[in-house]
Formats: C-alpha cells, sequence, structure tokens
C-alpha cells in the first residue's frame, strides 16, 4: 500500500513539473546539423541577431505541417515585428529524409530547415515527440516552450515572442 501511495505520489509530482517550464532557462544544445543543401550549421552558433523559433517535425507528423504552415502565413510579419527567425529541424529518419525538400519546397517555407535524422539534436534538446517547439532569447536561452499543436496554439507562441522582444528593447 505504501509503495501504491509513494509511486502515486511520485507520478503527480513528475506531472506538476511538466507543468511548469522545465526547460526555461537552458541554453541550445550545441551540435552540427545539416541543411537541406548539405551545408553544415551549429545549432548554437544559427548567426542570427534576435529571437529564435526552432520547431522540431517531421514529413510524417500532420500537427507539424499543421503548426508550421500556420506561422508561415503570419512569418513575414512576425519577422517585421520581432525580428525572428525560424528554424524548422525535421527529425525525418535516412528513409524519409528525401521527402523533407520536396515538402518544403511545395509549401514555400522561408524558415532554415535542418535535418537531425539520428535525432542527436532532438534527444539534446529533451524532445521526445513532435511537434515541439522552443523560443530562445537572442542569447540562445530557452524562455519558452509548447509541446504538441492545437489551433491557437501559434498565437500564445506570439505572446510570448513579444513579451520577449519588448522585455529587450527596454
Amino acid at each position: 500500500k505504501k509503495l501504491a501511495l509513494l509511486l502515486i505520489g511520485f507520478t503527480f509530482t513528475a506531472v506538476a513539473q511538466e507543468e511548469g517550464n522545465p526547460d526555461d532557462g537552458k541554453k541550445v544544445a550545441s551540435l552540427q546539423l545539416e541543411d537541406m543543401e548539405g551545408n553544415v550549421v551549429n545549432t548554437a552558433d544559427l548567426g542570427f541577431e534576435g529571437p529564435v523559433i526552432i520547431s522540431f517535425w517531421a514529413t510524417w507528423c500532420s500537427p507539424c505541417k499543421r503548426e508550421l504552415n500556420t506561422i508561415h502565413e503570419e512569418y513575414i510579419d512576425w519577422q517585421e515585428e520581432t525580428g525572428v527567425n525560424l528554424v524548422a529541424v525535421s527529425v525525418d529518419n535516412e528513409q524519409t529524409r528525401g521527402r523533407v525538400p520536396v515538402y518544403v519546397n511545395g509549401v514555400g517555407w522561408d524558415y532554415l530547415v535542418l535535418m537531425d535524422p539520428n535525432g542527436d539534436f532532438k534527444r539534446a534538446m529533451g524532445v521526445n515527440n513532435v511537434p515541439h517547439t522552443f523560443l530562445l532569447d537572442k542569447n540562445g536561452n530557452v524562455v519558452y516552450s509548447h509541446n504538441n499543436y492545437a489551433s491557437g496554439d501559434e498565437e500564445e507562441l506570439y505572446e510570448h515572442l513579444l513579451e520577449l522582444t519588448e522585455g529587450e528593447e527596454e
């Protein structure tokens, strides 16, 4: 009986910790990934001046594509208002990674797309499933993260982005 109560207590504690954002303040992991053209990019040195959204996705993940396509509709406005850049990190494996450029070019994303076929960056960032989106400040610190996607989640991301950029202007 005590063991069962102890296990229930641990479960509630784990769920409660999930509710707070355990990623806040964490630095983005530094790994070498390739973009769609095969150029090597260091994930901790993306070369952007302002905030960065990193979105883990896959071609087989419908909610991932919905989220990134919805953001794509607002992306130019978001960039003009906040200076944000978005990096879409595909977790497609070696068998499906060939579909990434076909899909990205077909929908016309203006994002930097990186390939993580072995899941190294995904693991380093603590991503268990996709979609998983991180908002980084200009110093590479995680200030917000969100897992899964439902319509309207992009508005919450945008609000956090506005809070971040307003704080940096002061």
